[in-house]
């Protein structure tokens, strides 16, 4: 009997040690996990992550970096809790992706700004675009406004007057003199191939994809929007986690000093980051 009671008292000492081991792994002294999983697009988004990870690792934080090569499942991961924050697409696009799909997301934190480029292989600049020039672009609606604007500016088209410029189409262009044809039937990801291909007479490329297969933006590209542009990437998050510390804690190493003078080194003002925001 006594053998007996001394084994089970044993087996309930290992048992009780080994399951405040299993939750020791799991959670921070608040009781909360300290490991966030994050998912963002190869470039800049995942190489700024992994600048930011041993900074985080120092206070505390796990950083899970989640890797994408397109647009749509980021935030479908986000929304069924496999990611806690997202980082890969600006404002325009995240309130399009709201609205449609009826995403309950906030932003935690703007991060940078990549300016649009315009590419082409035959052309060195946009006034030499031929009447009639082929230009490629992405099928992302939220990007149509941009584009068009960053167009208009190079004086190449006119919108009509009173359009919301974010959220212009091709219908709202007013004068195009040139007759330019934009092809918007392109899957984000896959222009930079249509330009590697020599596709179009022009290829509109969002900077994330340029510089994922080694382009310059600002090198490379015949014309590229200045860094005022308001397409700002921000860390998204589902809503009401925007205040939860590990959270607030990426994004203020985001902001910090070190993290910005990263970016600018590494992207020489191809990517531009937002440290008041």
């Amino acid at each position: 009997m006594k053998k007996w009671l001394a084994f089970l008292f044993t087996a309930v000492l290992v048992f009780g040690l080994a399951a405040c081991g299993k939750s020791d792994e799991k959670s921070s002294g608040d009781g909360k996990d300290t490991t966030l999983v994050v998912g963002a697009s190869n470039a800049p988004h995942a190489v700024i992550l992994e600048q930011a990870k041993p900074i985080l690792k120092k206070k505390g934080i796990n950083l899970e970096i989640k890797k994408f090569t397109d647009y749509v499942m980021p935030n479908k991961a986000l929304d069924s809790k496999e990611l806690d924050a997202n980082y890969f697409q600006h404002i325009p696009y995240l309130n399009k992706q709201m609205k449609e799909f009826g995403y309950k997301f906030a932003i935690a934190g703007e991060i940078h700004i990549e300016p649009m480029g315009v590419y082409s292989k035959k052309y060195k600049s946009l006034k030499d675009l031929p009447k009639g020039a082929k230009i490629l672009m992405s099928n992302s609606v939220s990007d149509h406004g941009r584009i068009l604007t960053l167009f208009e500016k190079n004086g190449l088209i006119k919108l009509k007057d009173g359009v919301n410029k974010d959220e212009a189409t091709i219908k709202d262009i007013a004068e195009n003199p040139k007759n330019l044809k934009f092809d918007y039937e392109y899957d984000p990801g896959f222009l930079t191939t249509a330009y590697n291909n020599g596709e179009g007479d022009a290829v509109v490329i969002n900077s994330n994809f340029a510089i994922d297969v080694g382009m310059d933006p600002k090198k490379d590209s015949i014309a590229i929007e200045g860094d005022d542009s308001p397409y700002v990437n921000v860390i998204a998050v589902r809503k009401g986690d925007e205040n939860k510390k590990a959270i607030k804690t990426l994004v203020e190493v985001l902001h910090s000093k070190e993290i910005q003078d990263f970016i600018l080194k590494e992207w020489n003002g191809s990517v531009v980051p937002v440290s008041s925001k």
